[in-house]
């Protein structure tokens, strides 16, 4: 019994609307796009993600990366959990991620996630995501309750949640 429909195809390309960026899955290839954004903004993405997830590790290597990544990718073409990449036009760098998932806890039936590297914080990239991925799980997602950690519930608040069945 998959959280998703069987017959839900996910998106492939989601343009993020006012920019030359766009969301696609993220895949085992990226690795070289995506290990120095994560690195790069390592210090604020532990502040966020750690506590729940342990990520990313102030010593992850690029291979570490590189078998997330992969696993990420397995994840994806089985329907287990997504992984977006934030990548410009011609795919050369990554500048964020969103997350799709199924219930880790209770009440809701998708959680999200996402950020963008240091550089974008507080800018218009942050800002266009920030407005692009709730209207866009909403459209394009069969989720009637999602939930946007560290947006409409804090990290905190949801790790103290009842574990999902």
């Amino acid at each position: 019994m998959s959280w998703l429909p069987e017959d839900y195809v996910h998106p492939v390309y989601v343009p993020l609307p006012n920019t030359t960026l766009h969301l696609r899955p993220i895949r085992e290839a990226d690795a070289p796009r995506d290990y120095p954004a994560v690195m790069g903004s390592r210090e604020r993405l532990w502040e966020i993600f750690g506590p729940a997830w342990a990520w990313p590790k102030e010593t992850m290597t690029y291979e570490e990366n590189r078998i997330d990544l992969l696993r990420h990718e397995k994840e994806i073409a089985a329907h287990q959990s997504f992984n977006y990449a934030l990548l410009d036009k011609e795919e050369t760098a990554i500048f964020g991620c969103v997350y799709i998932d199924p219930p880790e806890r209770t009440g809701s039936d998708g959680e999200v996630s996402w950020w963008v590297v240091d550089d974008l914080v507080g800018g218009e990239v942050e800002r266009a995501l920030d407005a692009l991925v709730p209207q866009w799980i909403a459209a394009d997602w069969p989720f009637q309750q999602p939930r946007y950690l560290g947006r409409d519930i804090t990290w905190q608040d949801w790790l103290a949640l009842p574990r999902a069945q």
